[in-house]
């Protein structure tokens, strides 16, 4: 459900603006660092708010300031604008906190087992995460498809001049929609920073897979987003307790000639170990047979 926190924003930035954000994993690497940074101060709770709404209001600012500018010249200079804008997170985050993982730790009202299945102990701050995600899910579904709010962003990317002659500010929608579409990615990084490791390099772990759900989910889809990250975390967590192979399925066979080391290596390998690809062979599989993705409804 984190691969969903963190997709749901950049799905809505580009669902209501067509904008493909590069630099979203650095916000979420953003969120976790001033997650950490305030829940040290004044507790983890305060900055589960404090820290998104700061990061929200920067990604105001960068939109306002910098991709606005950069709209203009097409989608090739917004992705090589975001591009950039993810090292020079990295750089800000390194020069502030350093290199090493931080001590960002679970907050000890929900650092405790919620129930135990055939001995397998399920944390409450797992709990805590599934919660937000499929609460946060829900709310986008209906801000988005119920209420007036989401039929004027809507409105905005296909239909900007009639939006604005009905007396909306189509660039402070946008400034809006790119804000929240990074606090979503810093709710991630709040949340998933006491979870996993809080370090320097994480917008880099986590980013490649993100497009991976995106683009799998369909471009613009929340609903496709939502099943997208489901589906790879379940071929992920198979896929590494798999131990089935060819040579298993299929039994032993010798291979003669000069590729025999090679396609005896291929024909032992494992699924667990082929498993960290998996996704990305997905991701090519959908680009070739399923443009659009499972759920989108845009080619490009």
């Amino acid at each position: 459900m984190l691969l969903f926190l963190m997709a749901s924003g950049l799905t809505v930035i580009f669902s209501m603006m067509g904008v493909l954000n590069f630099a979203h994993a650095g916000f979420y690497m953003l969120g976790a660092f001033f997650g950490f940074e305030i829940s040290r101060r004044i507790g983890f709770w305060p900055g589960l708010i404090i820290a998104p709404i700061l990061v929200g209001l920067i990604g105001m600012a960068v939109e306002r300031y910098g991709l606005r500018h950069v709209h203009r010249h097409g989608h090739v200079a917004e992705l090589l604008f975001t591009f950039g804008l993810t090292y020079v997170i990295q750089q800000v985050v390194e020069m502030v906190w350093g290199k090493l993982p931080v001590d960002y730790e679970v907050p000890p009202s929900l650092n405790f087992t919620a129930f135990t299945v055939f001995a397998t102990e399920y944390p409450a701050f797992k709990l805590f995460e599934l919660l937000i995600s499929v609460t946060i899910f829900l709310v986008l579904l209906v801000v988005i498809k119920r209420t007036r709010i989401g039929l004027v962003v809507q409105a905005a990317l296909s239909h900007p001049g009639m939006v604005s002659m009905l007396g909306h500010n189509v660039d402070r929608v946008f400034m809006l929609v790119f804000g929240v579409g990074v606090a979503l990615a810093a709710v991630a990084g709040v949340i998933a920073g006491p979870a996993l490791v809080t370090q320097s390099n994480m917008a880099g772990l986590l980013g490649p897979i993100l497009f991976v759900v995106v683009v799998v989910g369909g471009l613009g889809s929340l609903g496709g987003a939502f099943v997208a990250s489901l589906l790879i975390g379940l071929l992920q967590t198979f896929a590494v307790a798999s131990n089935a192979s060819l040579a298993g399925l299929f039994g032993g066979y010798t291979f003669a000639g000069t590729l025999a080391t090679y396609l005896s290596d291929i024909w032992n390998v494992t699924v667990a170990q082929v498993a960290p690809i998996l996704p990305y062979l997905l991701l090519v599989l959908i680009l070739i047979f399923r443009p659009r993705g499972l759920m989108g409804t845009r080619e490009t």
